[in-house]
């Protein structure tokens, strides 16, 4: 009798498991810590590309050099990393360096990629794998980038390469970066005539989706997405773009957030002519965010994979916000949306260091900080927020009674209406992140 309640308990196990929906397999972490950074804006030794191509002949404000020489320091950044508890180390394989020319591969570089791979594993830490961050090789260049229809099996050979090499060591892919803001660049620096707007949207969304099935092809339980800036106000519109068109083939919203506005602070204009330490910070914006993708989206959980600060140089902001405050803060705001239901899995700090932002080394990021221009050492000096980061990881997030350094603006314009008719509550509970 026993025995054969064992085995029809077992059966019913089995049944239900068999039942659960492919997105339901268990992640590898209770929560996803972690730190980014990515290829063109950290590596240096620029192969030739879009960018790199750009850079040269542009005028910008500094010249790239060799960026934070993330090639040959890969292995102190990684270990920084670790050091501060996270365990997800967030940065991208740049298709310009591995495959200098069309079906050529470059071996050295392919090895590069591995000993990056192999450091973040041995650090006990998941690889996040971003595909494209806004950077292409010069030759996908000469064609007409992503508004040439080869594009797409050219960038799915590319994807398929990498995937191949890296399947079945838990990575969490990202296939393109900020594609929305990827599509301005390319307008700002003249890479994409407007009036092939069309194309190229069509083209990523088909790239996408063909390197979505891809990846569950060759790494079945791998988790995929293409992480969406946060564009506040505009979120309802610019996921027209492409989010809408790929919500089928993603395994979680990946968002960014920076900034935020509301009827007293409407300071994210000094954005648009690259002041973007002027902009005063909304943290609580993080929690509107959320909450507007778990509405949008409620079969998928969120991940903030791009959360952080500027300043002008490393210097104290005119606001007198710090780094440690707004990260705290921040991450205040995301236990209220995790104690609100929200199914929020990881909060990814950019960046590590500080870095080439698209022609400038002025904004500083960076945990650590890394005078660029002046520090031919290129000495990583870590700011107060890494022992910070340190202890809040440590803890699962900030304690109960946490106080806020900036308490929330009046009337969020980040998710209109929603945010200011039903604003963020800062005196809700906490949850723990794990």
């Amino acid at each position: 009798m026993l025995r054969r309640m064992l085995v029809l308990g077992l059966a019913a196990v089995l049944v239900l498991v068999s039942l659960l929906p492919a997105n339901a397999a268990a992640w590898s972490r209770p929560f996803y810590w972690g730190v980014a950074t990515a290829g063109f804006q950290s590596e240096g030794s620029a192969p030739d590309s879009n960018w790199a191509r750009y850079v040269a002949t542009s005028g910008s404000v500094d010249a790239y050099g060799n960026a934070t020489d993330f090639r040959h320091r890969y292995a102190e950044d990684i270990q920084l990393a670790a050091d501060m508890g996270v365990n997800t180390f967030r940065f991208s394989v740049e298709w310009a360096r591995v495959e200098p020319r069309p079906g050529v591969w470059d071996q050295q570089e392919l090895a590069y990629y591995d000993d990056v791979i192999a450091h973040i594993r041995a650090a006990g830490t998941t690889p996040m794998v971003t595909l494209s961050h806004w950077v292409y090789p010069g030759w996908v260049e000469d064609r007409g980038g992503f508004a040439d229809p080869r594009v797409i099996s050219d960038f799915t050979d590319f994807a398929g390469k990498i995937v191949q090499r890296y399947r079945n060591l838990g990575v969490l892919w990202v296939t393109f970066n900020e594609p929305v803001t990827f599509l301005g660049k390319e307008l700002q620096i003249g890479a994409l005539n407007p009036l092939l707007v069309p194309v190229w949207q069509a083209d990523l969304v088909q790239a996408h989706r063909r390197v979505y099935d891809l990846i569950h092809q060759l790494d079945p339980t791998a988790k995929v997405t293409s992480n969406q800036a946060f564009y506040t106000g505009f979120n309802a519109a610019t996921d027209l773009v492409v989010l809408d068109q790929i919500k089928d083939k993603v395994d979680f919203v990946g968002l960014d957030y920076y900034y935020g506005a509301s009827l007293d602070n409407l300071t994210a204009v000094n954005a648009a002519g690259g002041q973007v330490w002027n902009v005063k910070l909304q943290p609580e914006g993080i929690y509107d965010a959320l909450r507007y993708y778990a509405n949008r989206y409620p079969n998928l959980p969120l991940y903030i994979v791009e959360n952080g600060m500027p300043t002008d140089n490393g210097q104290p902001r005119a606001d007198g916000y710090t780094r440690e405050a707004a990260l705290r803060d921040s991450i205040f705001w995301v236990q209220r949306a995790k104690a609100d239901g929200m199914n929020v899995i990881g909060y990814n700090y950019w960046s590590i260091t500080d870095n080439y932002e698209w022609g400038s080394y002025e904004p500083r990021f960076g945990l650590y900080t890394v005078d660029v221009t002046t520090d031919p050492s290129l000495t990583r000096r870590p700011t107060a927020a890494v022992p910070v980061y340190r202890q809040t990881i440590a803890e699962g997030g900030v304690p109960a009674g946490y106080q806020l350094v900036q308490a929330p603006g009046s009337c969020s314009l980040v998710d209109p209406l929603t945010s200011c008719l039903v604003p963020a509550n800062p005196n809700g509970p906490l949850a723990h992140l794990g």
